[in-house]
């Protein structure tokens, strides 16, 4: 597909509560609508019996499945102008059970650029206290997994040949790129 001109006119297709789909020249791609983006947390839990990573599953009505996570949540979504920071500690709680004591922004990252604008910001979360069950609000049936950091790859396996989903944030641990922190 052909790069539209920058001045292109960008058109509103159908807009929701939470997404907009749009269309500059002959280029579709969705976005967030109010310009809402997400927190995403790495979440690593440094304990006597050694370092392990919180993930969530949870149903995803747009795969038909179960999906394994790391904890996320929107941005702005009840109060705008909110900071990723309050988001991710509200998000961990609400779908961990966990309050973490340290926290630092890794930045901004697209998921899908090609077809979706949503951006999310990576957040590392560390020395953490288990403070309620998690689930997550309303319906949302949220499962946490405190998996090993040294069993990963077969916790993914495990979950995939299960049938659920693996979200691709969730590459970054089988790289283990930032946890060599």
């Amino acid at each position: 597909m052909a790069r539209p001109a920058p001045d292109a006119p960008i058109e509103t297709r159908w807009e929701g509560k939470f997404v907009t789909v749009k269309q500059q020249g002959t280029w579709e791609y969705v976005s967030r609508s109010r310009g809402i983006h997400a927190a995403v947390i790495l979440a690593i839990d440094e304990a006597a019996d050694g370092r392990h990573v919180i993930l969530v599953e949870q149903y995803r009505v747009p795969m038909g499945r179960n999906c394994i996570e790391l904890p996320a949540g929107l941005v702005g979504d009840d109060t705008a102008d909110e900071a990723a920071e309050i988001a991710a500690e509200r998000e961990l709680e609400e779908e961990t059970g966990y309050r973490a004591a340290n926290w630092r922004t890794v930045g901004e990252f697209f998921s899908s650029p090609g077809m979706v604008s949503e951006s999310f910001t990576l957040l590392v979360a560390k020395e953490l206290t288990k403070v309620g069950e998690g689930g997550g609000v309303d319906s949302e049936d949220i499962v946490v997994h405190r998996v090993p950091l040294a069993g990963i790859e077969d916790f993914v396996a495990a979950k995939r040949a299960e049938g659920c989903g693996i979200d691709v944030r969730v590459a970054m641990l089988l790289a283990g790129g930032l946890l060599a922190e």
